[in-house]
């Protein structure tokens, strides 16, 4: 299993375009071998921004980096440079991708 992770500081004042964009993105996940979960998530307020992550779960690495080099890819992420809606960040995002060593489920969850 492998998680790739996308952290944004999202300018104050911003956070409702940038959640918009979020929901309403193509986005082509779902057509990709190994592609397992994604999640949108927000995060502590600082004094000028506020911190959301987006995190996704493949199969293994190479799924996800097959997903970087496609087309799909590069579809969905077009408008990554925020020009209908001018930056809504500080800075660019920072990416960290991380092989999964242990999972522990919860088998009482519903």
């Amino acid at each position: 299993m492998y998680i790739a992770m996308n952290r944004f500081k999202v300018t104050k004042g911003s956070e409702a375009a940038f959640e918009t964009v979020w929901a309403n993105r193509e986005t082509f996940l779902d057509r990709m071998a190994g592609f397992v979960e994604f999640h949108l998530l927000k995060g502590p307020v600082a004094d000028d921004h506020t911190l959301y992550a987006t995190h996704t779960v493949w199969r293994t690495e190479a799924d996800f980096i097959a997903w970087t080099k496609s087309d799909e890819f590069r579809t969905s992420h077009a408008r990554a440079g925020n020009q209908s809606t001018g930056s809504l960040y500080l800075g660019h995002p920072q990416f960290e991708g991380f092989s999964v060593l242990q999972t522990q489920t919860n088998t009482k969850a519903a």
